[in-house]
């Protein structure tokens, strides 16, 4: 398949790579007309790259039928508005699956998730993702690195193999490893999303990435698309400007191993009205004695 079969999908990784949350109800149950609602707000705030079923969506406390719902909801509300990287993963089986249910459903891409694996081989993990990527040849394929020992030349290798394999979401919080391990793998050759959000998003562009995710964006679509047009200008000055309007919530999403990644996120929307803030075991809501603070800081961006 030809490389120019991709050109939509690689600018699309190049942009703010929104990551949604996923909204509960009151009973547990994922709240679907309050997803829709985040969802338009984010295309109304102009992000045009989403990735259901992702980290900061709870991927891993969603059931399969969940999974399902959440991707089908997205591809929805989204239409032709924005382009989709639906987040797979799991047994080889269940990631084959999800693909094949996100290519029918008109998605563009799926990012597949850093196999969660005691045992990692480089080369299972080329297996794992050939796997995958041969299975839905018409979807670009970005894999999520968290692996800090997977050599670049593994991931050459995929793509050699896999033309489809177009992307990737580097979470390795390293820029000087990314950025041998982007040159080790073809700089060119692979769109590089820095998948630790706007805190690294300087550094990682400054090595050759193009796009980063984000799951602040959920809170203040504008803060995201202001830090990646002063990064796409070169004005690191001005990226390191909104870097500094971000840190304190990026800190506290960090804190104690990643513990309130997601719900310093759903806390900020919930001070704003916008959804509940309940997250799923293994995550915790907030304690309300830390509320104000997330509340004075969504406040505080003039969404």
């Amino acid at each position: 398949m030809s490389s120019v079969t991709f050109e939509r999908q690689r600018a699309a990784l190049a942009d703010v790579v929104a990551i949604p949350v996923t909204p509960f109800a009151e009973d547990g149950s994922v709240d679907l007309q309050t997803h829709r609602a985040l969802l338009r707000r984010l295309l109304e705030g102009g992000i045009r790259t989403l990735t259901p079923c992702g980290n900061t969506g709870e991927f891993y406390a969603l059931t399969p039928e969940e999974r399902r719902l959440v991707t089908e909801s997205t591809a929805e509300e989204a239409g032709g508005r924005a382009t989709l990287l639906v987040g797979i993963g799991h047994d080889l089986p269940t990631a084959v699956a999800s693909a094949r249910h996100a290519r029918d459903l008109g998605a563009h891409m799926v990012m597949v998730h850093q196999p969660v694996h005691p045992y990692v081989s480089a080369a299972g993990w080329v297996d794992y993702h050939r796997a995958i990527a041969e299975a839905v040849p018409e979807l670009g394929v970005v894999p999520y690195l968290r692996n800090a020992q997977l050599p670049g030349a593994r991931l050459a290798e995929l793509a050699d193999h896999c033309p489809n394999v177009i992307g990737v979401k580097y979470a390795v919080p390293d820029a000087a490893r990314f950025a041998a391990f982007a040159r080790d793998a073809g700089l060119e050759r692979f769109v590089w999303v820095a998948g630790l959000a706007e805190p690294y998003a300087p550094s990682y562009f400054s090595a050759g990435a193009t796009g980063f995710t984000s799951g602040l964006v959920n809170v203040a679509p504008a803060v995201s698309l202001n830090m990646i047009e002063a990064l796409r200008a070169g004005d690191y000055p001005a990226a390191m400007k909104v870097w500094e309007q971000i840190r304190r919530f990026e800190e506290l999403r960090a804190a104690h191993g990643n513990a309130n990644n997601v719900t310093i996120v759903k806390e900020a929307l919930a001070a704003l009205g916008l959804c509940r803030r309940d997250v799923r075991p293994p995550s915790r809501p907030l304690p309300e004695d830390e509320r104000a603070e997330v509340a004075a800081i969504a406040a505080g961006w003039s969404i």
